[in-house]
């Protein structure tokens, strides 16, 4: 369901004072820098200051309780990654209700998830890699972003459907476990491709496999699923606002954000991050977030994976 006419003629004076972006994580990453490319351009748009806000902690849940508890007046909206679909299943007790209490705006993009190893590792293909893990189990080595993050979630589904045991090294953030794996400590990293291409153009990494149910266009690099069936991880990026907000505000907010992603300059500066360019409607974003939440329920479940 797209904005209609009802919910236009009801949001046309929105918004009717400066905008709040929560931002549930320390700046910088791809959250950051998408959240302040929209910013910018919904504040030209709407005539209104759009600022955005940083809240980080506890595995975004500090920021998405702030949103959940704002008033819904559609002046204080928030941005979520695929740790908001994790958390209910992940934390014993999370502050607000997943469902209940968050209204899903859009999802903006989804973010490509990698595998990357040292060129000089004993695998250059994610069969072969497969192979090696079978003959040499607990023996690997794989750091990610931290635990519970779409990258652990994308190792743990892997080691499930793969009959692969290996030892998860959880990081706080990306760059340090970048280092870890190009200092020799580990033998591979999961972790945005984004975050991992400059390592790749450098010569310091290369990418044994993509965890999108599709290639990365522009990319050459295989998908995990061409091997392993079933096995598909995209981080996914989006809005959210409290639940009480009105449904003509979400839709109004939700057009204008696709309409940005429609412009040229905006794709590429997002495709440039290694992410896939989505703006779906709020009923298909909520759709899809509890898709996820039943997902890596199971994951969690079947891994024994607790909150650090």
């Amino acid at each position: 369901m797209g904005l209609g006419s009802g919910p236009h003629v009801h949001a046309q004076n929105y918004p009717p004072g400066p905008v709040k972006i929560i931002i549930p994580f320390s700046p910088g990453g791809p959250t950051d820098t998408i959240g302040r490319l929209l910013a910018q351009r919904l504040q030209e748009i709407w005539g209104q200051p759009v600022i955005v806000d940083f809240k980080p902690g506890a595995g975004s849940t500090i920021g998405v309780d702030y949103v959940a508890k704002s008033k819904p007046d559609g002046l204080t909206v928030g941005m979520i990654n695929a740790s908001f679909a994790v958390n209910p299943s992940l934390r014993k007790s999370l502050p607000y209700d997943t469902v209940n209490d968050i209204a899903p705006i859009t999802q903006v993009a989804g973010l490509q998830v990698a595998i990357a190893v040292r060129p000089d590792a004993p695998f250059t293909t994610l069969p072969e890699f497969i192979a090696y893990a079978k003959k040499n189990p607990e023996k690997i080595s794989f750091g990610t972003p931290g635990t519970g993050s779409t990258p652990h979630m994308a190792a743990e589904l892997l080691k499930s459907r793969a009959g692969i045991s290996m030892v998860h090294v959880p990081f706080k953030g990306s760059a340090p476990a970048h280092v870890e794996l190009m200092g020799g400590r580990l033998d591979l990293v999961i972790d945005p491709l984004s975050s991992l291409a400059p390592h790749v153009a450098a010569g310091r990494m290369k990418i044994l496999a993509t965890m999108g149910q599709r290639r990365v266009s522009g990319y050459d690099y295989p998908i995990v699923a061409e091997t392993v069936p079933g096995v598909h991880a995209v981080a996914l990026l989006g809005f959210i606002a409290p639940r009480a907000t009105p449904r003509p505000v979400i839709h109004k907010i939700q057009s204008d954000i696709a309409s940005i992603l429609k412009e040229d300059a905006v794709r590429k500066r997002i495709e440039e991050q290694g992410m896939e360019v989505v703006g779906s409607t709020p009923e298909q974003f909520e759709t899809f977030v509890r898709s996820e939440i039943q997902r890596w329920g199971e994951v969690v479940k079947a891994a024994g994976i607790e909150a650090e």
